[in-house]
């Protein structure tokens, strides 16, 4: 069987047009940069309607060829998804094999675009994501790959072989390589074979399981600790807010590697101490529950006592589920009953979510302090403290929806800050076993040959770079239509 080129038969006709479009693109935008060194910049006209006239002139021929360039490059990349769809790699080679194992993320996207675009004036911010082209395509890129870890973590429809599987013959093999083993419906390793004859296509696609658990959950129990803590904090004053500022300096001020390396060294979990963060990290998310429901329904006695039984029923249920262990050494953490343990977390997964939870909950704290600083001396917060409101409730229902806006955009930026970080510590064999998937792990795999095989490199570090890039695009987008409110 013929080793598979990158486009196929498909290539024949795409690849041109491709090639085509891509130059005039970059020409045009050169030429556009160009000339606006010898133009003067020219008074916007307005017209009637509230729209802007087009630019006159050369410059603004030069905008509408870069206009034209870009949807062509565009409508091409379609082109090839939906034509990969079409006919996979028997006429699409590895693009083509690629694109037809993500049928159901584009599948998947294409309904969420759909059905967000039909109803977008009903969805507050989230529905005025898509007026910004910058938000839309941020937001495109990390669902992408939060489809690709739903549909190839829970329903296993993306991997084209077994991610942990070595087949003899395909130790470092290039990308398109004729599998040896028995054949199914991919008989190639799409993205080549990594040091150990591991197929590097299906293990970028399980990688992005990984991250998608461990970034997101681990941005939100920062922000829930860093919330519960800086709203008194930047809220009193004082020397509430000059303890748990000096603390969290502290933290701040200890390299962040040399802390995940002292966590993650056998003597250290030996101790438990990762366990006993654990234990008070996650504690973080019932208080703030418990002080959210009893600050709104506080004159509602039975209403409160309704929603906080049912809240810490759930939330304690969760809470010892995640910080119990039937098989560690210490036995406070074997006192749960088993048939009440849901879910067993792996202990290096442990430490490296409390890890990165304990890094970045300081500087959520910070941002929450300054932000109660500036939004406690507005005229609202003061009506309600003439109105005799609680200072929970001022804090929780005054001034943490009116910091909403950064705080989201923070969000975003910190789930890329974490997936880089992930990445970091799976570089460096930190945390993560040797044999997982994750894109960091992969990566230091793939640069020990780097020079020789870059493949089993190249792919994780793209995806890496596509989420990341996602999350930024995305914060920007949110923060553009968060300013317009």
């Amino acid at each position: 069987m013929e080793p598979l080129t990158w486009t196929g038969t498909m290539g024949n006709t795409l690849d041109p047009i491709l090639g085509i479009a891509a130059t005039a693109l970059i020409v045009t935008s050169i030429l556009a940069i160009v000339v606006s060194f010898f133009t003067t910049s020219e008074r916007v006209v307005v017209n009637a309607d509230g729209t802007i006239a087009a630019q006159p002139g050369l410059g603004g021929l030069l905008t509408k060829a870069q206009t034209y360039a870009l949807w062509a490059v565009l409508a091409t990349i379609v082109a090839y998804i939906v034509t990969g769809i079409v006919v996979g790699w028997q006429g699409g080679g590895i693009i083509g094999g690629m694109v037809r194992a993500f049928t159901p993320v584009w599948i998947s996207l294409v309904v969420l675009f759909v059905v967000s675009f039909a109803f977008k004036r009903k969805l507050g911010l989230y529905g005025k994501l898509f007026d910004s082209t910058i938000g839309m395509i941020g937001f495109g890129l990390v669902m992408f790959w939060v489809f690709t870890a739903i549909w190839s973590g829970v329903f296993d429809l993306i991997s084209t072989h077994d991610p942990l599987s070595q087949v003899s013959g395909m130790k470092n093999k290039v990308p398109g390589t004729p599998y040896t083993g028995d054949e199914g419906e991919y008989p190639f390793y799409l993205l080549g074979g990594d040091n150990l004859a591991r197929d590097v296509f299906s293990r970028m696609v399980l990688g992005s399981t990984i991250v998608m658990q461990i970034a997101p959950l681990a941005t939100v129990f920062a922000f829930m600790v860093g919330i519960t803590l800086g709203l008194p904090a930047g809220y009193y004053g004082g020397r509430l807010d000059t303890i748990l500022s000096f603390l969290a300096n502290l933290i701040l001020a200890f390299p962040v590697i040399l802390l995940f390396y002292l966590l993650v060294t056998p003597e250290i979990v030996a101790t438990g101490l990762p366990n006993y963060m654990a234990l008070a990290l996650f504690m973080f998310p019932l208080v703030f529950a418990g002080v959210l429901i009893n600050s709104r329904y506080r004159t509602q006695p039975p209403t409160r006592n309704l929603y906080l039984g049912i809240a810490m029923a759930i939330g304690g249920l969760l809470y010892m589920s995640l910080i119990m262990d039937q098989s560690s050494q210490i036995a406070f953490f074997r006192l749960w009953p088993g048939f009440l343990d849901l879910f067993d977390i792996p202990g290096q997964v442990l430490i490296v979510f409390v890890s990165v939870v304990f890094v970045n909950s300081p500087t959520v704290y910070r941002i929450v302090r300054g932000l109660t600083l500036d939004i406690k001396t507005r005229d609202y917060v003061a009506a309600g403290q003439t109105r005799g409101e609680t200072p929970w409730y001022i804090m929780l229902w005054e001034i943490l929806p009116n910091a909403r806006g950064p705080l989201i955009v923070d969000f975003c930026l910190r789930i890329g800050y974490t997936t880089i970080l992930l990445g970091t510590l799976g570089f460096f064999g930190l945390g993560l076993p040797p044999e997982s998937p994750d894109w960091g792990s992969t990566i230091n795999e793939g640069r020990k040959l780097l020079s020789v095989y870059p493949h089993p490199a190249i792919a994780p570090a793209l995806a890496l770079l596509s989420l990341v890039l996602g999350l930024n695009l995305l914060a920007d987008g949110l923060r553009e239509e968060s300013l317009r409110d």
